[in-house]
């Protein structure tokens, strides 16, 4: 018979084994990204250990398209989306969380319902609203939709309801109103939650590329993702090294940021309870 123990250590190593051999394919065509934009087209496809290395497909791409431009459509993105969900998260969570009122429950399992629904499913409804507002090709048509985030109202009601009443009662008693309370006490408490679902939704929009795709039509508003898939277009011809080069340069700051807050991203999700 074998023992516990032997078992448990097997168990160990397949879970060990399956882990790096995931990881080793998720990396693959990262390390193909990287040999292919730092070495000329020549070697693409062609892995020579002493294969010269070259800026120049960074210096094409960047004077191809108007990456300049894509960025900061894209960054702004991401920062006014961010702003608003944390805005009308933290409102709306704490209405949740600490007032009867009627309705209450009805209205927040609604909400819960923007957690089954596909936002591609909204597309064509969120196209014609943009339109009878007038704010087709906007980077505010991009990022309108999604300014009141059911997981993010959710997330943060959840952990408003985790913060002892007597914190509450006590600012109270010190003469605090609502929007204090929740400013001095609340919103101190919760920040490993903010911190997780800002790298949660900065990630997702940094990427989101269909929308974008549709409800924008000239270079003042495209963003990184939409800015790419043009660039790449067989109508600019392929060349895999500066394509490869172009797909480094918009995924890299997400790419960096990952690699230096790592730690600190892994240990938000923790404290933050999610599962």
């Amino acid at each position: 018979m074998n023992s516990p123990f032997a078992s448990s250590q097997l168990d160990r190593w397949l879970n060990t084994f399956g882990a790096w051999l995931l990881g080793i394919l998720w990396f693959l065509p990262l390390i193909y990204a990287v040999w292919t934009a730092f070495h000329p087209a020549a070697y693409a496809v062609r892995f020579e250990l002493l294969a010269p290395l070259t800026l120049e497909n960074f210096a094409k791409a960047w004077s191809a398209a108007p990456f300049a431009r894509y960025f900061l459509n894209t960054i702004m993105l991401v920062t006014l989306i961010l702003l608003a969900q944390f805005v009308l998260c933290t409102l709306a969570a704490y209405a949740f969380a600490r007032f009867e009122f009627f309705g209450r429950d009805l209205i927040f399992l609604l909400v819960l319902l923007q957690l089954m629904v596909m936002p591609d499913i909204l597309i064509v409804e969120n196209y014609r609203t943009m339109n009878y507002l007038g704010l087709l090709d906007t980077i505010t048509a991009i990022g309108l939709p999604y300014m009141a985030s059911g997981f993010g109202i959710f997330l943060l009601r959840q952990t408003f309801k985790t913060v002892p009443r007597e914190l509450d009662e006590a600012a109270r008693i010190e003469g605090a109103n609502f929007l204090q309370i929740l400013w001095k006490v609340y919103v101190p408490l919760a920040k490993p939650v903010y911190v997780a679902y800002g790298l949660v939704s900065v990630s997702y929009h940094w990427n989101n590329f269909l929308w974008p795709l549709i409800v924008t039509n000239s270079v003042e508003t495209r963003p990184l993702t939409v800015g790419l898939s043009i660039f790449s277009s067989t109508d600019q011809g392929v060349d895999w090294s500066v394509i490869t080069a172009a797909t480094l340069m918009t995924s890299g700051p997400l790419l960096v940021a990952f690699l230096l807050f790592q730690r600190q991203f892994v240990q938000s999700f923790m404290r933050a309870g999610i599962k």
